[in-house]
C-alpha cells in the first residue's frame, strides 16, 4: 500500500469540475421555473460528476499513475462503459432524491406556493400610477413564478373584484391568459376599502389552501382605509399568511402607518415606493424572500436561518461528495481507489457544504463564484486524497477478484465431485 498522486489527474479533475460547473450554471439559469427544481438539481450534480469522471478517465489514460499500465491495456474499455452509469446516472439519482428531501417541510415550515395580488384601483391611482405600472409589475412577477406556483388577483376600490381566481402557472399559455385579464380590466376609480379586499383574498386562500402549500399576499395601495385588526387581520395571523404591503406615493402618514401595521401584524414586510416605475423592484424583492431553497442556492423566507436546513444541506453535500468519489472508484473498477476517493469526496463535501451554507448571499454573480469554488473543492480533494488513503500497487480489478473467487469456488466443487466419484468407486 503506497500513498501516491497523479498530478495530471488532479489538473484534469479541476478542469472537469469547472466545465461541469459551467454547464450546470447554464441549466440552472435557463431551466429554472421550467423544470422542477428536484430534477434540475439532480442534473446539476449529475453533469458535474460526468465531467469530473470523464476528465479523470482521460488523465489516467494518458498517464496511468494510479491504476498502472495494465489497466490502460486491458480494462480501459470497461471504464468507458461504466462512465455514464457511475457518474451521471448515480449522481443524478442521488441528487434528485436529496433535493426532494431538502424541499420537504419536515420541520413544519411551509414553502410559499400561492401568491395573492391585492391591487388598489381607486381613483387616486390615476394620479400616482397613470401608466398602469402596477399591472406591469404584476405581470413581470407572474412571468418569473415557477410552474408549480399558483396566483390569484384581487382588485379593489370601495368595492372588490376577483379578477383572477387561483390558477396553476404551469406554462406560458396560462400566464398569457392572466396577462390578458389584466390588460382587459375596466378601471374602477372609486374610494379605498382594505377590509373588503383582504376579506376577498382570505376567502380565496381558504378555498384553495392545502396543508403543504404556504401562501402570501401582496397588498399595493396609495391610500388609507379603516381596518379592524381584531377582524380580518386575525384570520391572517391564525392562518400563518403574511401580508406584504407596498405604499405608492403616500403623502398621508396615516396611510403608510396603516400598511406598516398590516405587515407587522401578519408577519409581512412593508415597502415605501415613491414612483410607480419602481414597483417592479418592490415586487421582485418580495418574491426573492418567499422561502425558496435548493442545495445550491440561498435559502430565503422563514427557513433562511434554520439550523435544521443548515445541517441538512451540509450532510447532503457530504453524501454527494462521497457518492462522486465512489463513482470514480467504480469507473476505474478499483476498490482501493473507491475507498480513497469516497473518503476524499466526503471530506471535500464538508468543505463545499460549509462554503455553500455560509457563502451564498442571493446575488447572482457572487453566488456563482461560491458554487464554482465548491465544485473545484470537491474535484481537488477527491484527486488529492490518494496521498492520505494509500492505494495498493498492482491491485486486481474488482471484477477480476469476483471472477477469481467464483473460479476458485468452481474448482473446489470440481475437486469435491471427483473425490466423491472416487469414493463412490471405492465402495
Amino acid at each position: 500500500m503506497t500513498r501516491k498522486i497523479n498530478l495530471l489527474l488532479l489538473l484534469f479533475s479541476l478542469i472537469g469540475g469547472a466545465i461541469g460547473f459551467g454547464i450546470g450554471e447554464v441549466l440552472l439559469h435557463q431551466l429554472s421555473g421550467e423544470v422542477p427544481s428536484i430534477v434540475l438539481i439532480g442534473l446539476y450534480f449529475g453533469i458535474l460528476a460526468l465531467c469530473v469522471g470523464l476528465s479523470c478517465l482521460i488523465a489516467e489514460m494518458i498517464k496511468p499513475r494510479l491504476n498502472g499500465s495494465s489497466w490502460r491495456q486491458r480494462y480501459v474499455g470497461a471504464s468507458w462503459k461504466l462512465l455514464v452509469p457511475a457518474t451521471l446516472v448515480l449522481l443524478f439519482a442521488l441528487g434528485t432524491l436529496l433535493e426532494f428531501v431538502y424541499e420537504l417541510n419536515l420541520n413544519g415550515a411551509k414553502q410559499v406556493k400561492n401568491i395573492v395580488f391585492v391591487i388598489d384601483d381607486s381613483g387616486s391611482m390615476d394620479v400616482n400610477d397613470p401608466n398602469g405600472d402596477r399591472y406591469e409589475a404584476t405581470k413581470m412577477l407572474i412571468g418569473k413564478m415557477d410552474q408549480d406556483k399558483e396566483a390569484a388577483i384581487v382588485v379593489f376600490d370601495d368595492r372588490v373584484q376577483l379578477l383572477q381566481p387561483f390558477v396553476r402557472l404551469k406554462n406560458q399559455e396560462v400566464k398569457n391568459e392572466v396577462y390578458s385579464r389584466l390588460d382587459e380590466m375596466e378601471p374602477m376609480q372609486g374610494g379605498t376599502n382594505f377590509n373588503l379586499a383582504l376579506n376577498e383574498a382570505m376567502e380565496q386562500i381558504q378555498g384553495r389552501s392545502t396543508s403543504r402549500r404556504g401562501t402570501l399576499v401582496i397588498l399595493l395601495s396609495d391610500g388609507f382605509s379603516e381596518v379592524d385588526p381584531s377582524g380580518v387581520l386575525s384570520e391572517y395571523q391564525s392562518s400563518g399568511v403574511a401580508v406584504n404591503t407596498i405604499g405608492l406615493g403616500l403623502d398621508n402618514p396615516e396611510g403608510s402607518e396603516l400598511l406598516k401595521e398590516i405587515a407587522a401584524v401578519t408577519g409581512g414586510q412593508y415597502q415605501d415606493v415613491s414612483e410607480a416605475d419602481q414597483l417592479s423592484f418592490a415586487f421582485q424583492k418580495i418574491y426573492d424572500n418567499i422561502g425558496e431553497r435548493t442545495l445550491v442556492t440561498e435559502r430565503t423566507g422563514v427557513t433562511q436561518n434554520s439550523s435544521y436546513y443548515m445541517i441538512l444541506r451540509i450532510v447532503f453535500v457530504i453524501l454527494l461528495g462521497a457518492a462522486l468519489g465512489l463513482g470514480l472508484g467504480v469507473l476505474f473498477d478499483n476498490r482501493h481507489l473507491a475507498k480513497s476517493f469516497s473518503i476524499g469526496g466526503a471530506t471535500g463535501g464538508v468543505l463545499a457544504g460549509l462554503l455553500l451554507e455560509f457563502g451564498l448571499s442571493g446575488a447572482d454573480f457572487p453566488d456563482g463564484i461560491i458554487r464554482l469554488l465548491a465544485c473545484l473543492i470537491l474535484a481537488a480533494v477527491i484527486a488529492l486524497f490518494t496521498l492520505v488513503v494509500p492505494v495498493k500497487d498492482n491491485q486486481p480489478r474488482i471484477s477480476e477478484r469476483r471472477s477469481r473467487f467464483g473460479g476458485a469456488r468452481s474448482a473446489g466443487n470440481a475437486v469435491g465431485r471427483r473425490q466423491g466419484e472416487n469414493q463412490n468407486r471405492g465402495f
